[in-house]
């Protein structure tokens, strides 16, 4: 059985990074020269992506949370975008193995709801997931280069990070067929606010303020459910600031790991 392929790389304090949909942990390469001088960080490559493209486990978050968790030391968790959702339920279901949880660009719930009590006004439309899952039957390629490019809209370096994510899109392989469509699935059904005022984990919710994927809005509610939550924005990025502020981002993971218990 082919485990989840995960690549360990700098010392210090355990940070395990969590890549977003239909990429790899290769994305994170900026991020990663940054912050190896001070920590030990686990690239996990989720599975169908990148080198887990045969992993025998399903894209589920709770299984997979369970497999990291019997393979990782206690950490750090951070995860962007889709990452996110498997970093919020390993704080939440498995507290003893992480030390706290970073959110980049990420939600407890992706999708916005109907109007109404409670509703979730800044998640994105049902008709967009509806779209790019058609997409998907029709066209997965240009579904792909069409996520990307709303990925990198807005950010003042829009062109260098849809260049930077074009070029890393397969560059550990195409993922698997169908994983494609659970991803999406799992961003458009996973709903995890109402675990998130007994979060007992302190978290970091970094926002980008241009992100046309996850709205900074959504993630600053998110925060503001949670204990111990502080919620930073990076003013001029997009939706994956690691590539294009990737000092600012490290040194906010440094701030927030420094106020973390040993």
């Amino acid at each position: 059985m082919k485990k989840l392929h995960i690549e360990t790389i700098g010392s210090g304090p355990d940070v395990v990074l969590l890549h977003g949909w239909a990429m790899h942990g290769g994305v994170f390469a900026p991020l990663v020269d940054e912050l190896s001088g001070d920590f030990r960080l686990h690239l996990v490559d989720l599975p169908g992506h990148g080198h887990s493209v045969d992993a025998a486990l399903p894209l589920a978050v709770a299984p997979v949370v369970e497999d990291l968790v019997e393979r990782l030391p206690r950490a750090l968790w951070l995860g962007w975008s889709l990452g996110g959702l498997f970093a919020l339920q390993a704080a939440l279901a498995r507290t003893q193995s992480v030390r706290g949880v970073a959110l980049v660009c990420s939600s407890p719930r992706f999708v916005r709801d109907a109007a109404g009590a409670g509703a979730w006004r800044y998640g994105m439309s049902p008709e967009i997931f509806e779209d790019f899952a058609a997409g998907l039957r029709d066209d997965w390629r240009g579904t792909l280069e069409r996520f990307i490019a709303l990925e990198a809209f807005g950010s003042d370096h829009a062109k260098e990070e849809l260049r930077t994510l074009r070029d890393g899109l397969f560059a550990r392989g195409e993922p698997a067929a169908g994983v494609l469509a659970t991803g999406l699935r799992l961003l458009h059904d996973v709903d995890l606010r109402p675990a998130l005022p007994a979060m007992p984990v302190p978290s970091l919710w970094l926002a980008g303020r241009r992100d046309r994927v996850v709205d900074p809005r959504a993630m600053r509610e998110a925060a503001g459910m949670a204990p111990r939550a502080r919620f930073e924005q990076v003013e001029h990025a997009g939706h994956a600031p690691f590539l294009t502020h990737a000092g600012i981002v490290a040194d906010a993971l440094r701030r927030f790991e420094a106020s973390l218990s040993p």
